[in-house]
């Protein structure tokens, strides 16, 4: 089955069977997925925090609008975006860009100094509007990754980050959370979008075309 196959196949189960966990090999596959995706300027200015343990996931309920899907769903997997860009976070990165390709380091810096020059000068809201939109990337792939595997998935923004940002103390990590991803497999005789026909807006209307 190919890629467009498997994105017709999946969608955002709405019920979850507690019974049935993914395993470890599987959610592997989904995490490198969202770890190679791409980012502004190779940044990748976010974490994923993986969240299989039971008595966490009943901690983290309480911040969710679906709290039954968080609750049986196999894992909950966080996107969580740095606080803002600062120039230590950029450097860390290019060097470790650098010693992996055996290059100098400082080797792009006439490159990082501009990028300190456009973010550190941004506020803090400017920066994380900016950081958030990478993590956005990053869910798609390990969505199409799930759909690939025939593990079902919610993508999920409606959430107290606030909540989950204090029980997983991100803060302490200078991060915040942006979106959500329920991992599992569907409860099917409650996951009650399972049977309805899955609409997109019609190409003719998606697709802008200029020749």
């Amino acid at each position: 089955m190919g890629l467009i196959e498997d994105l017709n196949w999946r969608h955002a189960v709405k019920a979850y069977d507690s019974s049935k966990k993914v395993s470890k090999e599987d959610i592997d596959k989904i995490v490198e997925a969202a770890r190679l995706a791409p980012s502004s300027s190779g940044l990748q200015p976010f974490k994923v925090v993986v969240v299989e343990n039971q008595e966490l996931k009943e901690k983290l309920v309480k911040g969710a609008l679906n709290p039954e899907c968080m609750r049986d769903c196999s894992h909950v997997i966080i996107f969580a975006g740095w606080d803002r860009y600062t120039a230590a976070r950029i450097d860390k990165v290019y060097n470790h860009t650098t010693d992996e390709r055996g290059l100098e380091r400082g080797r792009f810096d006439s490159y990082t100094d501009k990028l300190k020059e456009i973010y550190v000068a941004q506020t803090a809201e400017e920066n994380f509007a900016h950081i958030a939109r990478q993590t956005y990337i990053s869910l798609g792939l390990a969505l199409a990754q799930a759909a690939e595997l025939k593990v079902d998935s919610t993508p999920v923004e409606g959430f107290d980050n606030t909540h989950i940002d204090e029980v997983l103390e991100l803060n302490k990590l200078g991060l915040k959370s942006v979106s959500l991803m329920y991992v599992g497999y569907a409860d099917t005789p409650n996951d009650w979008i399972a049977p309805m026909k899955k609409v997109r807006t019609p190409k003719e209307e998606f697709v802008l075309e200029f020749k």
